[in-house]
């Protein structure tokens, strides 16, 4: 017996995800107190600018073992002082899930950061693949000039923690030193 079922797709055009079971969310400026190192310079900024959005699909509801969710974030160009835009950063709540990113669009750098508080940051560009080991602490910065866009595949039941992000932050910060990326 030939069966064919209808599998849900998923399209990314012009770096757009689209499909059903898509969901958004648009950090902008006024959503990132206390992220950058300058904060003065970061309220002098308009808080309505959007700073990034993330796609997600969620085939399956969240928490649920043994399956996989995609998605997709873009980052425009910018900085607060000398800090570029970053996303705010998250371990796992499950902190044994691993989670892969990969470059679509534009130059950026990937942050990691394991439970000893050993910082590290990783090129992204277009085709790059970066594997995030269980157990680190991740965060994007846009290094470029346009728009940085990669792809992330993560465990449907890993969870996110920014809280201790939130708190505590990264060990090291990455800033634009002699107009190149520096991590200090």
């Amino acid at each position: 017996m030939h069966r064919i079922i209808n599998n849900t797709v998923v399209t990314i055009k012009n770096s757009e995800l689209t499909g059903p079971s898509i969901e958004q969310v648009t950090r902008k400026m006024k959503d990132l107190e206390g992220l950058f190192l300058d904060e003065n310079a970061r309220e002098m900024l308009d808080p309505e600018m959007v700073v990034y959005n993330v796609k997600c699909h969620f085939p399956v509801k969240e928490g649920t073992p043994g399956n996989l969710f995609f998605g997709t974030t873009m980052i425009n160009p910018g900085k607060v002082g000398y800090e570029y835009y970053m996303t705010r950063g998250h371990v796992h709540e499950k902190s044994d899930r691993a989670e892969y990113y990969w470059g679509i669009q534009g130059e950026g750098m990937l942050l990691l950061m394991d439970r000893k508080g050993n910082t590290w940051g990783e090129r992204m560009a277009p085709g790059s693949v970066h594997h995030i080991m269980a157990e680190t602490a991740h965060r994007v910065a846009n290094t470029g000039q346009e728009p940085l866009i990669f792809g992330a595949c993560w465990p449907s039941d890993a969870g996110h923690d920014y809280s201790g992000i939130s708190r505590k932050g990264f060990t090291a910060r990455l800033l634009e030193v002699n107009g190149e990326p520096v991590l200090k």
